[in-house]
């Protein structure tokens, strides 16, 4: 193979650009290695070996273009390795030349020449990485490789990632600096670079090194491109697999304010389905969340995605059980006061995930005044956003309604006055929320039933029978049909002579029914146990929608039929033996 060797790197010398003059400069290597680089891809045989050798080409041409443009080009370790690269960038335009003209002797040679090949150039890498290491490079030109276009071939794409990549790691501080500001914005600019980053070889590794760094800026633009990453499902794994976690709690421990805001952005995506809380606690990101949690000044713009992340971990028993011990029930009930929305709603639904299908800490909310600070936010005269009033009533009907003893409380509280507000005067959202609830709770207690006839719910509730929505309307027939089966509450909806008539015209076969036929009839049957409601039901004019119905065959309509006919002759019986 010796000779052989000599053979084509002479061939190679003698046919290849750029070996004319005999120079072997820094420029003459770049160009070569280019002029090969754009040969490759022409080839169309053993492509993913080719693909491989091209991407060393890449490393090794980025690499160079930074040497010689930095003030330490002809530094004497360069001197030493660029003739050496000369040769091997030679040997493999000849082999690059046969391909094109497959004019290789067997297949298997080649495959053999190509693997050499590529160990050669491994080699050249690596060197001029640890040449790089001694940060011997400083800069000297802004940028050497422009940015690709708009609508750029991916190889143009890789190449510039590259040569970024390449200052990453060789530059001084300020070629770093401006490398990872170049790579923030075309990340930020096209999401296509995401994936060329990804498939870079050690670039995410770098990124994960900088959030380490001593110097504030290189961590704070390190955390917004990982953020970005982050925030693409396919490679999370990829930052995991780099260690990521680890310096992103680091940084939330003690860098700047800009820079903790990115690491719990980041964090915040990365524990999105859960799979990575474990890691997130075993680094102590719990306690770095919780301890900024509590700071009394920190902003909303890190308090928020901090609420973020600990939502996205109480999903894993122990990691809430330790939220629990280190104080974060009280902790967050105080953010659920605080002047921001973003807290507000933030701190609301994190009380709302801890607290879901626990009673211990339900019970824990309510103690130390949960509840009370979401009724407040409810209260009329405080000024609140509706979105927060809504969060806080979906809130309070989470943590309260599975427990009775809870239920009670939030009666004690003063929550129906507060209820029936929002059905009366609240807005169209807020006013069906409200309504939403109030059927829910008619359900819950025999207790709750009693306050809600006693608080006024069943004038409001007979308004919305007539509601254009078949759920309102359907909603509010059942919750009646709950409500009226407290004696109390059927003597005060008696009083009103046109509840009855109203019920009755509404279950009008000709016109359509715009409520529900079943749960209106429930009332009615409710109602014939009282002999006031039995002699409306009876003597109103509307009483021919019953009896059509019973015709028809509606079950309940000639259940109610026969209990009006029942009690009717049990009545004319009683005056036969008083007579």
């Amino acid at each position: 193979m010796g000779n052989e060797d000599g053979v084509r790197e002479s061939k190679a010398q003698e046919n290849s650009p750029g070996t004319s003059t005999g120079c072997s400069s820094l420029r003459q290597v770049i160009e070569f290695i280019f002029s090969l680089i754009s040969l490759s891809q022409s080839i169309r045989v053993f492509a993913a070996k080719w693909q491989v050798i091209r991407q060393k080409l890449e490393e090794l041409h980025s690499g160079l273009i930074t040497a010689d443009n930095s003030e330490s080009g002809e530094n004497p370790l360069f001197s030493a390795l660029v003739p050496v690269i000369l040769v091997t960038v030679h040997e493999c335009y000849d082999l690059a030349r046969r391909c094109v003209d497959l004019s290789y002797s067997g297949k298997l040679l080649m495959q053999s020449d190509l693997d050499v090949i590529y160990a050669k150039l491994d080699r050249h890498v690596r060197k001029l990485s640890d040449i790089y290491t001694t940060g011997i490079l400083t800069q000297r030109y802004a940028l050497v490789v422009s940015r690709p276009g708009l609508g750029a071939c991916k190889d143009d794409m890789r190449f510039y990632i590259r040569d970024l990549l390449t200052r990453m790691k060789v530059g001084d501080l300020v070629m770093k600096k401006q490398a990872l500001v170049n790579l923030y914005e075309v990340v930020v600019d096209d999401e296509k670079y995401v994936k060329v980053i990804v498939e870079v070889n050690d670039i995410v590794n770098v990124l994960a090194n900088f959030l380490d760094s001593p110097e504030m800026e290189i961590r704070e633009v390190s955390v917004k491109v990982v953020s970005v990453i982050a925030g693409f499902h396919c490679y999370k794994g990829v930052l995991i697999g780099a260690g990521i976690i680890a310096p992103l709690i680091r940084v939330l421990e003690c860098g700047s304010d800009l820079g903790k805001e990115g690491a719990a952005r980041c964090l915040q995506k990365l524990t999105e389905n859960s799979d990575n809380a474990w890691s997130v606690s075993a680094h102590g990101g719990v306690t770095a969340l919780l301890k900024i949690c509590a700071t009394d000044d920190c902003k909303a713009e890190l308090v928020v995605p901090a609420c973020g992340v600990l939502r996205n971990l109480v999903g894993v028993e122990e990691i809430k059980r330790f939220m629990v011990e280190e104080g974060a029930i009280s902790t967050f009930i105080k953010l659920v006061k605080s002047k921001d929305e973003a807290i507000q709603v933030n701190s609301i639904e994190y009380i709302q995930n801890i607290a879901s299908g626990d009673e211990l800490i339900r019970q824990m909310v309510i103690r130390e005044g949960g509840i009370r600070a979401l009724l407040r936010i409810l209260d009329p005269k405080w000024s609140y956003s509706s979105k927060t009033r809504e969060i806080a009533l979906r809130a309070i009907e989470n943590i309260c309604f599975p427990s009775i003893s809870s239920i009670s409380t939030l009666l004690n509280y003063g929550f129906l006055d507060q209820l029936l507000y929002y059905i009366r005067n609240g807005e169209v959202l807020i006013q069906e929320l409200a309504l939403k609830v109030a059927f829910r709770l008619c359900g819950t207690s025999e207790e709750a039933k009693k306050a809600m006839g006693d608080t006024g719910f069943m004038p409001e509730l007979i308004k919305f029978l007539n509601a254009k929505s078949f759920e309102v309307r359907e909603m509010a027939a059942e919750a009646l049909s709950g409500l009226v089966l407290v004696p109390k509450n059927r003597k005060k909806f008696v009083q009103d002579d046109r509840n009855i008539g109203l019920l009755l015209q509404l279950l009008d076969p000709d016109e359509g029914n715009p409520g529900n036929k079943k749960f209106l009839i429930s009332i009615l049957i409710s109602l014939t146990s009282c002999n006031s409601a039995r002699k409306k039901i009876a003597s109103s004019g509307y009483l021919k929608n019953i009896e059509k119905l019973a015709e028809a065959e509606v079950s309940d309509a000639k259940r109610l039929v026969r209990k009006l006919n029942t009690n009717r002759f049990r009545s004319m019986l009683s005056g036969i033996w008083h007579s």
